[in-house]
C-alpha cells in the first residue's frame, strides 16, 4: 500500500481553521467544549452558518447541493470543527438518512428531502431499534401494510436519539411479516402526524437525548416510501455501514485527547508517572486509529475489499471510552460528580474544565453498542476475512 497525502490538504486545512475562527460563535463553542449535549438551538444556528457557506453537508455530492469534497477533505473539515467546538449537526439526516435517498430515492423524494435539510430547516430522527430487535435487526416487528394510496404503521422505536426535535423519522419495517431480511422497506414518517408518540427516556448522566417512539395506526402516503418495497434491508445497510465508518470517531477522539491533557495539568496528575504512561498509551492508539482510517481510505479507493466499518468502529468506540475513563480518573474526587445538564450558575465544586466530564463519560458507555454491537462488529470481520 502507497500513502502519500497531497500537500494541497494543508491548505485546505488552513483555510478551514480561519473560517471557524471567524464565522464559529465563541459562546457556542464554549457550550459544545463542556462536553453537555449541545442544544438544538445551537445546532440550528450552526447549521445555517454552514449553509450559508455552502458547507452545510461536507460529504454530499455537488449535484445534490454539497461542496463535492474529497474524503481527505471531509475528514479534515469534521476534525477541525470538532477541536474549534462546533456544535453537531443533524447527523441522522446529513450522514445516514441522505445517502439512502440519493442513492435509491426518487427525482420528486430528492428535490422534496435533500434541499431543506441542507439549508437547515428540517431535523431527522432515526426509526431503527426496538424494544425486541436491537442487536438482530432483521427481527424487528414494526409493521406497514399498504393500504390504497398510503401505507399504515404499527409498531414501537426505541433510543431514538434526539427524535423529540425531529420534522422527520426514517424507519425501517415489515412489510412482507413471512421473511425476515428480504421484507423489510424503508420509509419516511412525519413526526407530527396522528398516532406519533414520543416518550422521553433519561440517561444515567441524566440528559435526555434518546426517546421510545410509538407509532399507533400512522397513515404515511405510499410515495414515502425509498426504493422498492422489501429491498428496505439493504438500504439499511448501506446507511448503518456509514454509521460505523464515522463511529472510528477520530474527530471526537483527538478532542476529548486534548481536554484530557488539558485535564491533567490543571489538576496535577501529569506528573503521575504511572498515569502519564496511561496517557502516552491513548494516544498512542489514536494515532494507529487515524493510520488505519487513512488506510482504508486508500485500499477503498483502490477497490481492496476491506470490512473498514465494523473494524474502525470497534477501535473507535473503544479508544473513546478509554478516553473518557483517564478524564474522570484525571479529576480524582471531582470526577464522581455529575454536573446539571447545560447549567452555568450554581455549579458544584472543582475545576471548570470538568464540567459534563462525568456526564459525557456515562453516555458514551453505549457508544460500543449503538450502530451494531462491537461483538456483532466482530463476527462481520471475522466472516469477511475467513469467507464463511
Amino acid at each position: 500500500m502507497k500513502l502519500q497525502i497531497d500537500p494541497k490538504y494543508d491548505a485546505f486545512r488552513e483555510e478551514v481553521r480561519a473560517w471557524l475562527k471567524e464565522a464559529l460563535p465563541a459562546d457556542m463553542a464554549a457550550r459544545t467544549l463542556q462536553c453537555y449535549h449541545t442544544t438544538i438551538e445551537d445546532r440550528r444556528a450552526w447549521s445555517k452558518i454552514l449553509a450559508a457557506k455552502g458547507w452545510a453537508g461536507p460529504a454530499w455530492p455537488k449535484q445534490y447541493g454539497g461542496p463535492g469534497w474529497d474524503e481527505w477533505q471531509v475528514m479534515i473539515f469534521e476534525e477541525e470543527c470538532y477541536l474549534a467546538g462546533t456544535p453537531m449537526v443533524d447527523e441522522a439526516g446529513f450522514k445516514l438518512c441522505a445517502p439512502v435517498i440519493w442513492t435509491f430515492g426518487t427525482d420528486e423524494q430528492k428535490q422534496r428531502w435533500l434541499p431543506p435539510l441542507l439549508a437547515g430547516d428540517q431535523y431527522w430522527g432515526q426509526g431503527f431499534s426496538e424494544p425486541n430487535a436491537g442487536s438482530d435487526l432483521a427481527s424487528l416487528s414494526t409493521r406497514a401494510v399498504r393500504d390504497g394510496d398510503e401505507y399504515v404503521i404499527n409498531g414501537t422505536k426505541i433510543w431514538t436519539t434526539d427524535v423529540h426535535y425531529a420534522d422527520l423519522i426514517f424507519c425501517l419495517v415489515k412489510t412482507d411479516p413471512e421473511a425476515k431480511q428480504r421484507g423489510i422497506s424503508f420509509v419516511i414518517v412525519d413526526a407530527k402526524a396522528p398516532g406519533v408518540t414520543i416518550r422521553p427516556i433519561i440517561d444515567i448522566g441524566e440528559g435526555h437525548s434518546l426517546n421510545e417512539v410509538f407509532l399507533d395506526n400512522v397513515r404515511i402516503p405510499a410515495d414515502w416510501l425509498i426504493g422498492e418495497e422489501n429491498k428496505g434491508w439493504g438500504y439499511g445497510k448501506l446507511l448503518l455501514d456509514n454509521e460505523r465508518a464515522y463511529s472510528a470517531e477520530i474527530p471526537r477522539n483527538k478532542r476529548t485527547l486534548a481536554r484530557l491533557k488539558k485535564l491533567a495539568h490543571e489538576t496535577g496528575m501529569i506528573e503521575d508517572e504511572g498515569f502519564a504512561l496511561r496517557v502516552a498509551e491513548a494516544e498512542a492508539d489514536l494515532s494507529a486509529l487515524e493510520f488505519m482510517t487513512l488506510r482504508a481510505m486508500a485500499e477503498k479507493a483502490g477497490g481492496t475489499n476491506f470490512p473498514v466499518g465494523s473494524i474502525l468502529k470497534i477501535r473507535g468506540s473503544e479508544l473513546l471510552q478509554k478516553l473518557g475513563g483517564l478524564q474522570v480518573e484525571a479529576l480524582g474526587p471531582y470526577g464522581a460528580v455529575v454536573y446539571p445538564h447545560g447549567a452555568t450558575n450554581d455549579m458544584p465544586p472543582g475545576p471548570a474544565i470538568g464540567h459534563g466530564v462525568l456526564a459525557d463519560f456515562m453516555y458514551r458507555r453505549a457508544v460500543t453498542i449503538y450502530g451494531g454491537s462491537n461483538e456483532i462488529q466482530r463476527t462481520i470481520i471475522a466472516k469477511s476475512y475467513l469467507e464463511l
